[in-house]
């Protein structure tokens, strides 16, 4: 029997997912788009002997033995083994990593947020924490897809680049029109943020938010957000222009600074986990 909907949640929402069974290539997988559950699209292969008749069962050399069940469960300890020595680097003080830069640097964005004039001592201590939690997300990204953190960072670049020439040559003009759109897209964006924070405490997350869920919807929403997250720049660039103009303080270049470094990297997070979605899809 095909199965129509996830038989989680029961949604009928349902996604297509690259790949097939390998004993079974007429059999491919389904994605559910509400709770991010991954399942066959039939359980009709699944019988009493249909795992002791499958292909995994067969040993490395291809004679045809079947490998008893202490030799398959040592098989999967010494793979258990692999991954963990692969990953353990990359998890072996991650708590200090959080917490040192993570929260030690949110702390410093509302202390800059609310005391403006402590902006030139405290944005480059930001600047550094932010750096160094950075350097370790990208290192976790580029574990599971290589390569994907040096796009990001030339995506990231181009951005810029490519939204600063618009800004100076009145491509993009930051009406109030459209200060107020971004505004608003970014606190929506924002709240979604602090639902899935919440769920976290729960052991639970949007499915929208995950890396490896590459829904139409899921990649859909990053895309949404990665061009909220640019748009931004060009408030960024206004800030900082009005701020020359009008003979603002010193201490406002570097708030002007944070601001624009804030944006930089929530866009490079973005693009970050939307690669990451699309690279799941292969």
């Amino acid at each position: 029997m095909d199965n129509n909907q996830c038989y989680l949640c029961g949604s009928a929402d349902l996604y297509n997912r690259p790949g097939s069974v390998r004993d079974n290539k007429n059999i491919s997988l389904l994605e559910c788009n509400n709770c991010s559950l991954v399942f066959l699209t039939s359980f009709d292969h699944i019988m009493d002997n249909a795992y002791s008749d499958g292909i995994m069962h067969n040993d490395d050399i291809g004679d045809g033995n079947t490998l008893s069940v202490n030799e398959l469960i040592k098989i999967a300890a010494e793979d258990d083994k692999r991954r963990f020595d692969q990953f353990k680097n990359i998890i072996k003080g991650k708590d200090i990593l959080d917490f040192g830069c993570g929260i030690g640097g949110f702390i410093l964005a509302i202390v800059t947020v609310f005391k403006k004039q402590w902006a030139p001592i405290t944005v480059p201590i930001y600047a550094i924490l932010e750096g160094a939690l950075l350097g370790g997300i990208s290192f976790m990204y580029n574990s599971l897809y290589d390569g994907i953190v040096t796009n990001a960072i030339f995506l990231t670049v181009g951005i810029l680049l490519s939204l600063l020439i618009a800004y100076r040559s009145g491509i993009i003009k930051p009406t109030e029109n459209f200060k107020l759109g971004i505004f608003a897209a970014t606190g929506g964006i924002a709240i979604v943020y602090l639902v899935n924070f919440i769920m976290g405490f729960f052991g639970s997350s949007m499915g929208i938010m995950q890396i490896d869920n590459a829904s139409p919807l899921s990649i859909g929403f990053s895309i949404v957000v990665v061009i909220i997250a640019a748009l931004n720049l060009v408030l960024d660039f206004d800030f900082i222009e009005e701020g020359a103009e009008n003979g603002a303080p010193k201490y406002m270049e570097w708030y002007g600074a944070f601001g624009l470094l804030v944006t930089l990297i929530w866009l490079y997070l973005e693009i970050l986990r939307l690669l990451a979605k699309l690279n799941s899809r292969r």
